[in-house]
């Protein structure tokens, strides 16, 4: 056998050795996830049951690149203060608010939107938090809110920070949920943000058409049905591209509020997650102790505690958000135009 035939030989079986794995490692994969997710409901705690969910509808936004889903809920009376609620990465409106949003409206007028780049929102030539908190303003105009208090979680707390140092007359109060100022503390995060910063932006218009693609195959509303959760749930994350992940953590990794964020002049509380693994908890608590006057609430549990820990998180939220409207002068509470 010549060099060349041994070299063809030794090819061929390293193509075969690399489909034998890559098919070994599908099974293995499969035979994990299927344990896991066994695991998983006999471990993990229940979410807590959705019957249904408000419909909403599509709003046009003016001078914003388009239109995107909105869930607007009038409160019980027509002073009711209004809370603005943005959601986390990869997340719709629906998936990561739905287990509040029928408690809140018994006290609030609650509206709740899909971000750029997620389920039904705006899809702009590139993904940019400021572009998503300069929207915020612009949802309350449509719906005729002249001031808000502005709720995020994890991603939106970011983009809630954002909407006060860009929009402050039209932000009456905060409350920042299992977030921080930045998102570079250890040497991995410093490494890798920058990277994934500087490589998404000459991305942008491919990863855009990836999320367009998807967009385009959405039904025009996302289904209010939620009794049966899992397809529900499956529906709503299907709803946003894989392909929005890369776009948002860049923006996560040029993220930092840390220069300006004890500026905030308005009532706010944030609510810490204290087992959190994705934003560990002392940068929740940096944060806290950021901002001037805030209320910091801990919950015991992780970073998916909104959903998975209901039962301990959404008591904890909702003190935390009535001592910062109780803390609103009584003019800015049901600001509208």
């Amino acid at each position: 056998m010549t060099f060349q035939q041994a070299a063809r030989a030794g090819r061929k079986a390293g193509r075969q050795a690399g489909r034998a794995t890559r098919q070994a490692a599908r099974c293995g994969g499969r035979a994990l996830g299927i344990g896991l997710r066994s695991g998983a409901r006999r471990y993990l705690p229940e979410p807590p049951p959705i019957q249904g969910v408000p419909e909403g509808r599509i709003v046009d936004l003016p001078g914003r690149d388009g239109s995107t889903f909105v869930v607007d809920m009038p409160g019980p009376t027509p002073d009711a203060p209004t809370v603005v609620l943005l959601h986390a990465l990869g997340c719709t409106a629906y998936l990561t608010w739905a287990p509040l949003l029928e408690t809140l409206n018994q006290d609030y007028r609650v509206v709740a939107f899909d971000l750029r780049w997620h389920g039904r929102g705006i899809r702009s030539p590139k993904f940019r938090f400021e572009d998503c908190a300069d929207d915020v303003p612009a949802v309350m105009d449509a719906l005729g809110i002249e001031q808000a208090v502005v709720v995020g979680y994890s991603m939106g707390g970011a983009i809630a920070q954002l909407t006060w140092v860009r929009h402050r007359h039209r932000v009456s109060g905060l409350v920042l949920c299992s977030t921080a100022r930045n998102y570079r503390g250890g040497l991995g995060e410093r490494m890798f943000f920058p990277f994934m910063t500087a490589a998404m932006d000459p991305m942008s218009s491919f990863l855009l058409e990836k999320v367009e693609r998807i967009a385009a195959g959405l039904p025009d509303l996302p289904s209010a049905d939620a009794a049966d959760l899992s397809a529900w749930g499956m529906n709503e994350v299907r709803s946003t591209s894989a392909w929005t992940m890369p776009a948002a953590l860049g923006e996560l990794g040029r993220f930092n509020s840390k220069s300006w964020i004890t500026g905030v002049d308005v009532p706010t509380a944030v609510v810490i997650t204290e087992k959190d693994r994705a934003i560990p908890a002392r940068r929740q608590h940096r944060l806290g102790a950021s901002i001037p006057g805030a209320q910091v609430y801990g919950v015991e549990g992780g970073h998916t505690s909104l959903f998975m820990r209901a039962d301990r998180w959404q008591p904890v939220f909702l003190e935390a958000l009535a001592g910062v409207v109780a803390r609103i002068p009584a003019d800015q509470v049901a600001a509208v135009l």
